[in-house]
């Protein structure tokens, strides 16, 4: 496929929703993003319809326009991590590590700028319409994301230091894992862009040993 990218540390191509905002930097292992400002991946739980959440159909309350980096992920369990540098901005400016099924079945891991002006983790999942949860502020523009499939299964996590990990969310995207898609993203909802550094990326075709002991 046309505009696939070879990233350091990722054994499949990732394909760029806008090549253009893209870059790969293979000697210093890193890939960066400069979110487009007013762009986000975000399906409002208040203004969706129970009707629209059980199509593929989104309704005008939605905004799925955020730059995405995504690859067809292979199949069994995994863990893929990077670390997440964002120039914060303006509310809810973030880095992402992004699932996607379709419009309507995606989750999101995401380094973000909260209301309070504080850098914090925050994941969101979309069944159709999006939830939104907070887990905890981080004292720095840099922190660990990472994403990990097990028997079918999704865990997120995040670190401080890269080496002990706190626990976000276990969830079931969707029964058949076969389609998912995994990547990044950079978004911008409120403001006017931001910059987003993606480094330490890794990808390890491994089974994580526990979800809640920070290994």
């Amino acid at each position: 496929m046309a505009n696939q990218l070879s990233v350091p540390g990722v054994p499949f191509p990732l394909a760029p929703s806008s090549a253009e905002l893209w870059r790969v930097d293979e000697a210093a292992g890193t890939v960066a993003v400069e979110a487009q400002p007013h762009t986000d991946i975000f399906i409002d739980p208040s203004t969706g319809s129970a009707e629209a959440a059980e199509t593929t159909t989104v309704s005008a309350e939605s905004t799925l326009n955020a730059a995405t980096l995504l690859g067809d992920l292979p199949t069994g369990d995994f863990q893929f991590s990077a670390r997440v540098s964002v120039g914060f901005a303006a509310t809810f400016d973030a880095g992402v590590l992004l699932l996607w099924l379709d419009e309507r079945r995606w989750a999101k891991l995401c380094f973000e700028f909260s209301p309070a002006g504080d850098p914090m983790i925050v994941s969101v999942i979309c069944r159709g319409v999006a939830d939104d949860a907070n887990a905890f502020v981080v004292p720095d523009r840099s922190v660990w994301l990472r994403v990990s499939r097990v028997d079918g299964v999704y865990a997120y996590h995040a670190s401080v230091d890269g080496e002990t990990w706190q626990l976000i969310r276990v969830f079931l995207l969707d029964p058949d894992t076969s389609r998912d898609r995994i990547g990044f993203a950079g978004q911008s909802p409120t403001g006017e862009g931001c910059s987003v550094t993606f480094d330490e990326i890794t990808f390890r075709a491994e089974r994580l040993g526990d979800l809640r002991d920070g290994s």
